[in-house]
């Protein structure tokens, strides 16, 4: 019998979100979606704006329904506010989560902003650890490391984490990984001196010794290391990383040196070369 093809993750064109193919299953994944993020905005600086609650639930709804997804999985920071959610935030997690979970199961990558949302709704997310996991198959998300039916490594398939944090080092078994956190943006400039700002892909070959904590990587088996895509945000109103302008810091702990040559992507699908040169 030939090798399984290793898993595909492929944006869905002109949508923050993409689809991983498994074999026995189809995910649909999106980052950093900050429920609330309009009450969160509120509260830590007085800004008032109107809510796009509905827009983000049925969006996420919609897409489910266009790619025939099978689950949902939020790289994280599901949430906005930092602490526990509650009042207005809380409520609008709840009605987007029962909207999803009407419809697929619905995994959560612990993100930064997701402090009590795996303990607020327990009973109606999977959830993976900060330090990320794999998506194997056909079969339950499990956390990295984990053993399968047979007993051995769950040492292919599609990685998953925040990335506001050092992942865990079985993360290099897989042949992609997918994170969110940065919110990658472009700051484009036309002939006449105007600019705009869009939100972008980033994917390229990741650097394992710089992907995890130092001296981690030799721990971890791999002839070949794995795709890194970084996830642009699903909510448009978050912000995120100029990736393209000096000066801008990255948040996650592994880049940009865990991406030492990667391209940038406009949602359209448009490429636009290395991130660093755009």
């Amino acid at each position: 019998m030939a090798p399984a093809a290793p898993p595909a993750v492929e944006p869905v064109v002109g949508e923050p979100a993409a689809v991983a193919d498994l074999g026995g299953e189809r995910a649909l994944l999106v980052a950093d979606v900050h429920a609330g993020i309009e009450v969160g905005l509120r509260y830590e600086r007085g800004v008032e704006l109107d809510s796009h609650a509905d827009e983000r639930r049925e969006r996420l709804c919609a897409l489910v329904a266009e790619t025939d997804a099978d689950r949902l999985v939020v790289l994280g920071d599901l949430a906005h506010r930092i602490a526990a959610p509650d009042g207005d935030e809380r409520e609008e997690l709840a009605e987007l989560i029962r909207a999803v979970t009407d419809r697929v199961p619905m995994t959560l990558v612990e993100g930064n902003h997701d402090g009590g949302v795996a303990e607020a709704f327990a009973d109606d997310l999977d959830v993976i650890g900060s330090g990320g996991g794999l998506l194997s198959g056909g079969d339950l998300l499990s956390g990295a490391g984990d053993a399968s039916d047979d007993g051995t490594a769950a040492d292919t398939g599609v990685g998953v984490l925040h990335g506001h944090t050092w992942p865990d080092p079985a993360l290099l078994d897989a042949d992609v990984v997918c994170m969110g956190h940065e919110h990658p943006q472009v700051r484009l400039e036309d002939a006449v001196g105007g600019s705009r700002v869009e939100r972008a892909w980033l994917r390229g070959t990741l650097d394992p010794a710089a992907f995890v904590e130092s001296g981690e990587a030799d721990t971890v088996a791999g002839a070949d290391p794995p795709e890194l895509v970084v996830f642009p945000a699903f909510n448009d109103r978050s912000g995120g990383t100029w990736v393209n302008v000096d000066g801008q810091s990255f948040l996650a702990p592994f880049l940009p040196d865990a991406l030492p040559s990667g391209d940038a992507y406009l949602l359209d699908g448009t490429r636009l070369g290395d991130y660093r040169r755009v």
